[in-house]
């Protein structure tokens, strides 16, 4: 599994184009595939950005919950399976496109947000991940409230 962190700001091109921030390119280990799956996160107005790898060990946990012949597990994974673009940094800038209809679930105008966030990379239009920060009070009370174990 591969481990993300840092943030970066970049800006969106005429043709739809991100440049892939070299610093969180670095972090894929040397030989491991640069494929990526970015998909809408669930909870927020942000993508999340999967080496190819992690992908296929999420959609197999997450397939491994279901039972394909009840109609809602049916549903929800077709749902889930929705609107991914598959994208690869190309060799020279390490530009990336993600699909206009992605860039515009999040509101994406000219500048991105790429937040490493461990097994994965969220991108965010610059201004949704600016007010998407929670006050220190508001984590500290989040953290006393977690389980000691799991």
């Amino acid at each position: 599994m591969t481990t993300f962190i840092g943030t970066y700001t970049a800006k969106v091109d005429d043709r739809g184009r991100l440049v892939f921030p070299s610093p969180l390119k670095a972090m894929v280990p040397e030989g491991a595939s640069m494929e990526f799956v970015v998909k809408k996160d669930i909870f927020f107005d942000c993508l999340e950005m999967y080496t190819i790898e992690d992908w296929r060990k999420q959609s197999e946990e997450v397939k491994s919950r279901l039972n394909l012949f009840n109609i809602e597990h049916a549903k929800f994974w077709r749902a889930y399976m929705r609107d991914r673009d598959i994208v690869t940094p190309d060799a020279k800038l390490g530009r990336i496109t993600i699909s206009k209809e992605l860039l515009d679930l999040i509101g994406v105008n000219k500048e991105v947000v790429f937040s490493g966030n461990d097994y994965k990379i969220e991108i965010w239009a610059k201004e949704r991940y600016e007010a998407s920060g929670i006050s220190n009070e508001e984590f500290v009370a989040i953290a006393g409230r977690l389980p000691e174990s799991r």
